[in-house]
């Protein structure tokens, strides 16, 4: 889990000009983690990118992360 949440981590502030407005939590539910992404409010636009691919690719990279380990992991970029 530690893993997944340094993955979005490193990620995120690779793609930002705050990087030390990147936070991740994670929520343990009952078949998943649910990553929490949160940015500087002027970086958003950046982590979700154009029609959302940069998102789409984070959370492909997560998911074939997170079947090593064998067990679903969901990424949320809240505001």
């Amino acid at each position: 889990m530690e893993q997944l949440k340094e993955l979005v981590a490193y990620i995120a502030r690779s793609l930002v000009d705050d990087p030390d407005a990147v936070e991740v939590a994670v929520v343990e539910e009952d078949r998943a983690w649910v990553l929490e992404l949160t940015v500087a409010p002027s970086d958003l636009g950046k982590v979700i990118g154009k029609d959302g691919r940069t998102a789409r690719a984070i959370r492909t990279v997560l998911s074939a992360t997170s079947a090593k380990l064998r067990k679903r992991a969901i990424l949320e970029i809240l505001e």
